[in-house]
């Protein structure tokens, strides 16, 4: 087949980023060639494509491959307790006032990959041993998982892990809330429990009811441009309730609107006033 050796002209590149744009607000750089070459030589080979523009032509036309073009084109990397600070922070000043809430805990992973993080929120809320989780007994508390990948989301409902991906997440967590099965780890049903996994495009409208005490959306806009970034970083402060924490990736930061209604209080961590 000769999808493999496939030359990706600057004419099909152009075409498949302005897909991607419009679509997922994803910015793609002529850097990023060898990287679409890549992934989308494994779509011309399954459809019996030679060109890559006999696969621009394809998804123009057919809204199924177009969505899966974009989900090929998306990046899923995380891992267990990623980014530790974060986890450090939620713990010591976001649990204790979640713990006296009254009324529903609402959560959401926003870009959540494969499930650790939101796994990983669910096991700080769950605590290091079993006694710890009794508080959640008569708490109404809800973790939301979602993604613009259904393999992933997939992936977060099964709650499974090979072997070497479980191994980052610290004792006694594992040992708590994660079960030894043939070839990895299954999570606990106690924290399978808190979490509901949905495909979510985050540039289409949200259907989301509640306003939400924590957002976590963490290197996910490194993907975006600038107009992308605040579009959907006035969305998270919208979607949150005041007092609530949104916490960022590494190397993200908030711009318009988004930076002058919240609070810095640590490093890629926000907090959206109370309202007095």
């Amino acid at each position: 087949m000769a999808a493999a050796n496939a030359e990706l002209t600057p004419r099909d590149f152009a075409a498949i980023a302005a897909i991607m744009h419009e679509d997922a607000r994803i910015a793609l750089s002529e850097a990023k060639t060898t990287l679409v070459q890549s992934r989308l030589g494994r779509r011309l080979r399954e459809h019996g494509l030679s060109r890559f523009s006999e696969y621009v032509a394809l998804v123009q036309k057919d809204p199924v491959e177009r969505h899966a073009m974009v989900v090929a084109l998306t990046t899923n990397h995380t891992h267990f307790f990623r980014e530790p600070h974060h986890f450090d922070h939620f713990r010591e000043h976001v649990l204790p006032v979640l713990k006296r809430k009254q009324g529903p805990i609402r959560i959401w992973s926003a870009g959540c990959s494969s499930g650790e993080e939101v796994y990983t929120i669910a096991m700080c809320l769950l605590g290091p041993d079993r006694t710890s989780a009794t508080w959640l007994r008569n708490a109404d508390v809800r973790l939301l998982a979602t993604d613009i990948a259904p393999h992933v989301v997939e992936a977060v409902k099964r709650g499974f892990y090979a072997d070497n991906i479980a191994q980052g997440v610290p004792e006694p967590y594992r040992s708590t809330w994660m079960k030894p099965v043939q070839g990895g780890f299954q999570v606990a049903e106690e924290a399978r429990a808190l979490v509901t996994a949905k495909v979510l495009n985050l540039f289409e409208p949200w259907p989301l009811k509640a306003q939400y005490d924590v957002i976590f959306c963490r290197n996910v806009m490194i993907y975006f441009g600038d107009p992308a970034k605040e579009e959907l970083e006035a969305g998270f402060v919208n979607q949150l309730a005041p007092g609530s924490h949104l916490y960022i990736g590494h190397s993200e930061r908030l711009i318009g609107p988004a930076a002058r209604n919240m609070r810095s209080c640590g490093h890629t961590i926000y907090q959206k006033p109370e309202v007095h």
